[in-house]
């Protein structure tokens, strides 16, 4: 063993000490993670190019819907308070559909972490995936572990340290630019803003927004860092209460590595450092269970690399339950064919987003394009007119959800009323013809009369019901309760 090279790194976990009143106001620790190979490096490549390429290109994606209607496939029209999700349109007053996604969101996030610990940091996190893009650049600029903490250790007037670090800061910008010129994308015309912006012609809020979300990207990602993990992010807190015996997480083997020591007598950690290394958060897994522990692996990469040019198995660090029963030669993502995936927990979850994303399909598929709402017009609650009519007044405002011109056929459920806009006058016991164009909300104002005495002598009750039916072109059918009001006696 002695004849085989293992680089025994100098490093200390950021959070070994016992917590002190002076600790607590203690400067960060900065950590430079150094570079590492092995399948859950690769995952989290995978998801770092998936994620990103996702996040800058699909505002570009296009999607027809019609004529006159928006051809972005994301878009959050904040002019028209509308959003387009391909094929859904939600509508101001649909914003119940946010709170079931929201809710999907939430469980998703519950199920993950019973399932695979805190994965969802690991992996698919903004604040982890655009701190690692970062990490990899300033690893490109300024060299591995080792030598970023040497550089740093240069006054900050060196030319060395200059020629490095400038690049890199610039580099950071840029993709800082690029995240807020993306996320701007998503609120207009993706196409349409970069003409303007190449023009010359930038506006006020989506300038803000780009500048804003450049420079707290370029913060967050690229100085915050693991301290958002640590200190913002309210997950880490909560985390607990998602994990049971069967969740896996990543475990340090204390029987098979204790003693740890580079003789032959101890366990198989050599005691190297090289978890602590890569660890982007800077803790010791070795420690234990940790709430700063993010559950990437990467210091289940570095392990078994070690391990491999010792001659020891692979598995001192792995993916494990805290029950240990996972065997130790089950490498990569492997884990999961010997894991208990099926259990109450996950299967309450399960079934809970199961309903909820069926209810929330179920009432997308069903979905009303048209939608009809009638204001009684208070002054004057009724006028009562020379030809012995009573007349109430109603605004009624017709939403036509499709993006073809609609009529609707607007009736009223009192035969002996007579219906009147300031265009059109419907015969007694007959509807009124309204059109609405593509995508609009109309609004008409509606005149009601009938007379006050009836054919068989009776006065109109003070109060009644009417209910107003409006039909569109297809057939689709809605209806409003209202009331009609007459002098009393």
């Amino acid at each position: 063993m002695s004849k085989i090279s293992i680089e025994h790194v100098d490093t200390t976990p950021v959070d070994t000490d016992e917590i002190t009143l002076w600790k607590l106001f203690e400067a960060r620790k900065p950590i430079y993670p150094a570079k590492v190979k092995g399948t859950f490096r690769s995952t989290k490549w995978a998801f770092m190019v998936v994620l990103l390429g996702l996040y800058y290109i699909l505002p570009w994606v296009r999607w027809h819907r019609g004529e006159g209607a928006p051809d972005q496939a994301i878009l959050v029209d904040t002019i028209s308070r509308k959003f387009y999700f391909f094929f859904i349109e939600l509508w101001p007053q649909e914003v119940f559909y946010f709170t079931g996604l929201l809710l999907l969101a939430a469980l998703g996030l519950f199920f993950a972490t019973s399932l695979f610990g805190r994965v969802w940091c690991g992996y698919a996190c903004p604040q982890t995936v655009w701190t690692d893009l970062f990490l990899h650049v300033e690893r490109f600029f300024e060299g591995d572990r080792n030598a970023q903490i040497k550089l740093n250790k240069l006054p900050w007037h060196s030319p060395k340290k200059l020629a490095k670090k400038l690049p890199k800061h610039a580099t950071w910008l840029l993709i800082g630019l690029a995240t807020g010129g993306a996320w701007v994308f998503y609120f207009q015309d993706a196409p349409t803003l970069w003409a303007n912006m190449l023009a010359g012609d930038f506006h006020f809020v989506p300038t803000f927004w780009m500048i804003f979300l450049t420079f707290s990207t370029y913060v967050m990602a690229g100085f915050a860092r693991e301290q958002v993990c640590t200190y913002m992010c309210p997950y880490a807190r909560f985390q607990g209460a998602m994990f049971d015996e069967d969740s896996l997480l990543v475990t340090y083997d204390k029987e098979r590595g204790e003693p740890r020591g580079k003789h032959d007598k101890a366990g198989d950690c050599i005691d190297c450092g090289r978890c602590v290394a890569v660890c982007p958060t800077g803790i010791d897994i070795r420690d234990g269970q940790q709430y700063r522990c993010i559950n990437c692996a990467l210091c289940i990469d570095a392990c078994n690399t070690v391990m491999a040019k010792i001659g020891k198995p692979k598995g001192l660090i792995r993916y494990n339950n805290l029950t240990g029963t996972i065997p130790a030669n089950v490498g990569g993502w492997g884990v999961i064919t010997h894991a208990r995936l099926l259990r109450p927990r996950t299967l309450y979850y399960a079934l809970i987003m199961l309903v909820v994303s069926g209810a929330m399909l179920g009432a997308l598929l069903t979905k009303s394009t048209l939608e009809m709402s009638v204001l009684h017009n208070r002054n004057p609650l009724y006028v009562i007119l020379t030809t012995g009519q009573v007349r109430n007044t109603y605004t009624l405002r017709l939403i036509n959800k499709t993006w073809q011109h609609q009529s609707f056929t607007v009736s009223a459920s009192n035969p002996a009323l007579t219906l009147r806009t300031a265009q059109a006058t419907a015969k007694t016991g007959a509807a009124l013809t309204l059109t609405v164009a593509p995508g609009k909300v109309a609004e008409y104002t509606v005149f009601a009369e009938q007379p006050l005495v009836q054919e068989d002598g009776t006065r109109l009750p003070t109060h009644q019901n009417l209910i107003f039916t409006a039909i569109n072109n297809g057939g689709e059918e809605t209806t409003y309760t209202t009331v009609f009001i007459a002098p009393s006696l």
